[in-house]
């Protein structure tokens, strides 16, 4: 059958649309032509509403970010520094540790535990607020969320060597006992004995005896016993267990190894 040749008025309506659309392009875009009005205002303002959720987003995260540190820091761990000698070779001046605050509650404290605990009874002069540096109060700041190790002097960290109850006893010069058990302590200075003075002690309830490892060189109980003040540390005053040496990296090390030397030592009678 033949079919009839379309004339130049004849023409499908598909056609014309797809015509007409393509027509429009070239009226918006062609060269010399206005573009549509209103066109390049709503790309900037869609930029301008990208930006804005780009900052509103990058603000959410990092108050997220800011809140997961503080509940960290508040619940689960914190970094201190070592600002003495008192527990060297364990620790020495200038190291960073981290400490979990899990122990004491989720879990229970043990002879030989690294403890960190607020300085309650003045066994240092403090000397928060008498460094007023910029980094002074930058690391304050970062302390108080958890990003930096606190630069104040108001934590004290030493070894625990008797728990509530412990009958805890030294020459002067000699080993330290606990429970009649005699301990060989291998965190100490071997340069010096176990004890500066002697000392016979039960220890009360809801109390700790704690000692640094340099024996010879740390305010701990038994100095403070040797001069007549209290020598127990308030269970409720410590902060948590120190865990590990995070900083520096060359002493990368745990701090849970100091339980092997109470291990056979019996509960108080």
């Amino acid at each position: 059958m033949n079919e009839k040749a379309p004339t130049p008025g004849d023409h499908d309506p598909e056609d014309a649309t797809v015509r007409d659309q393509s027509s429009e392009g070239a009226s918006a875009d062609g060269p010399g032509q206005r573009p549509q009005p209103g066109r390049s205002g709503g790309a900037r303002a869609a930029r301008r509403r990208g930006y804005r959720g780009s900052w509103l987003d990058y603000a959410v995260t990092m108050l997220v970010a800011l809140i997961i540190a503080v509940l960290v820091k508040t619940f689960l761990i914190q970094p201190f520094f070592i600002p003495s000698d008192s527990m060297n070779p364990t620790l020495v001046q200038n190291d960073k540790i981290l400490v979990s605050k899990l122990s004491p509650g989720v879990f229970d404290l043990h002879r030989g535990d690294v403890v960190v605990f607020e300085d309650t009874q003045n066994w240092m002069q403090s000397e928060t607020g008498t460094d007023q540096s910029s980094r002074y109060r930058l690391l304050t700041v970062l302390s108080w969320v958890g990003l930096a190790p606190d630069p104040s002097q108001n934590h004290l960290v030493k070894r625990l060597i008797g728990l509530p109850g412990d009958h805890v006893q030294c020459v002067e010069g000699g080993d330290l006992s606990v429970n009649g058990k005699t301990l060989d302590e291998p965190y100490i200075n071997p340069e010096t004995p176990a004890c500066q003075t002697s000392f016979d002690v039960t220890v009360p309830a809801d109390k700790l005896w704690v000692m640094g490892d340099n024996r010879f060189d740390s305010a701990d109980s038994s100095y403070h016993y040797s001069q007549g003040e209290e020598p127990y540390v308030d269970e409720d005053d410590v902060t948590g267990r120190a865990v590990a040496i995070f900083w520096p990296v060359s002493r990368w090390t745990g701090l849970g190894d100091g339980r092997d030397a109470f291990a056979s030592v019996p509960d108080p009678s």
